[in-house]
């Protein structure tokens, strides 16, 4: 199974300039533990100490918002998911 992950373009350094990476597994979770496999810097950038999505993360499967439980969401064969950062300020 290849699901595709969408990098946001402030982390592409991680990713050695790669705008999508080819990750395998049957939920969100479990794709963004593949990716952080392949690019380990990265996890930094997504995840805290606990292992829970970052609130400057939004995550989309297909264009549409996996909220509220992101992680666990399922993916199938052909999916794309999109991280964006979201902005914040003051």
């Amino acid at each position: 199974m290849s699901i595709t992950v969408n990098i946001h373009k402030s982390w592409r350094q991680y990713t050695g300039g790669r705008a999508e990476v080819a990750v395998t597994g049957k939920t969100v979770g479990a794709c963004l533990d593949d990716l952080v496999r392949q690019f380990p810097e990265i996890k930094k950038e997504i995840f805290d100490e606990k292992g829970t999505v970052l609130n400057v993360v939004e995550i989309y499967v297909n264009d549409e918002s996996a909220w509220p439980d992101e992680l666990a969401k399922k993916v199938s064969d052909g999916d794309e998911i999109y991280m964006t950062v979201k902005l914040a300020g003051g």
